[in-house]
């Protein structure tokens, strides 16, 4: 089993098997399917540890019972009396509870190959911790999660697309790294096949561009979510106003440009008054209301209480909004 074999011989091997695995506190485990093509749990195992000076691999050597008490011996007589700490050039320092990943922030939506991702993304994370950062090294664990999980199955995919964003966004948060705002939008977003997610991952890039006052990049962010809010059918009131929803729970509590304020105004009269249901007209107060467009809220609001019927039992619901945009003092913060 311990047969030497020429460095041709090895390269023209098949690999076997091939996963990624973390070491944790309590050690290194090899996965589930590796240990039942391999081992019987009946009997032991016995392994050669080898660890070049590069210290850059493990190499673990099968061995039999018989060959493994001949190596104890050798390897007692060659080992060295005591194991050098390596050095790095930068000092890797404990992460802080403050540091680490949020999954629960990432993984919003549940797909096939979370459990293989989360272990990369989380080396990928603390890479970015690291000071100063190997961008390279991080971004190709990002990368490669990107190009190596994907699956046949569009949403699957969409899915995925969305974590790698979340995990992005809080990275541009925590570690100060605006660039990759760009990078998120021209190298992931176009390739998320999904309506709903596609709007999710642009909204979250608009947010945290407003976050980090990156104004001109949330004027173009906008822009595309309304454009996608458009292109929904009239016929699907739902999503359009489920997507008015989203965006503006977004928009809330920012701070926000002219230009934002601008189209959001004239996206939401437009809708406002070329809907006839008046349930979704009187969404659009709502929404106009949240944003602090309190004028435009009480001009709509009167319109729809003027097209009631006298007997609508909506008649009670507007006059109470009415009543309570009248008395609203009008406080529109922006950035001039």
């Amino acid at each position: 089993m311990t047969q030497d074999k020429k460095p041709e011989e090895e390269k023209e091997e098949e690999v076997f098997f091939e996963d990624i695995i973390k070491k944790t506190k309590t050690g290194i485990t090899f996965p589930k399917e590796l240990r039942e093509a391999l081992f019987n749990e009946e009997k032991e195992a016995y392994f050669r540890i080898i660890v070049p000076k590069e210290k850059d691999k493990i190499i673990l050597e099968l061995l039999t019972e018989e060959e493994a008490k001949n190596q104890i011996v050798k390897v007692k007589e060659s080992k060295p009396k005591t194991l050098t700490k390596g050095t790095s050039k930068t000092k890797d320092k404990k992460p802080s509870k403050k540091n680490a990943p949020n999954w629960g922030e990432y993984f919003i939506y549940d797909f096939k190959n979370r459990e293989k991702v989360q272990p990369i993304l989380e080396s990928a994370f603390y890479k970015f911790a690291e000071t100063p950062i190997n961008m390279e090294d991080a971004m190709g664990r990002i990368k490669y999660v990107l190009v190596s999980f994907l699956s046949g199955t569009k949403t699957e995919n969409a899915k995925l697309y969305f974590s790698v964003i979340k995990l992005l966004i809080d990275i541009i948060d925590r570690f100060n790294q605006p660039n990759l705002i760009d990078w998120i939008f021209e190298k992931i977003v176009p390739n998320i096949e999904s309506k709903f997610l596609y709007e999710q991952a642009v909204l979250e890039l608009l947010e945290i561009s407003l976050k980090i006052k990156r104004y001109e990049k949330a004027e173009l962010f906008i822009f595309y979510v309304l454009k996608n809010i458009d292109d929904y059918p009239r016929s699907e009131l739902y999503n359009i106003f489920n997507s008015f929803k989203q965006l503006v729970k977004k928009m809330r509590f920012v701070e926000r440009t002219d230009k934002i304020d601008l189209l959001l105004k004239e996206k939401l009269i437009e809708y406002g008054e070329g809907i006839q249901d008046s349930d979704y007209k009187i969404q659009i107060v709502e929404f106009l209301e949240d944003l602090n467009y309190i004028e435009l809220a009480y001009r709509l609001a009167k319109d729809i209480q003027k097209g009631l019927p006298a007997d609508s039992v909506k008649v009670g619901e507007i006059r109470k909004i009415v009543k309570r945009l009248y008395t609203a003092p009008i406080t529109e913060d922006k950035i001039n």
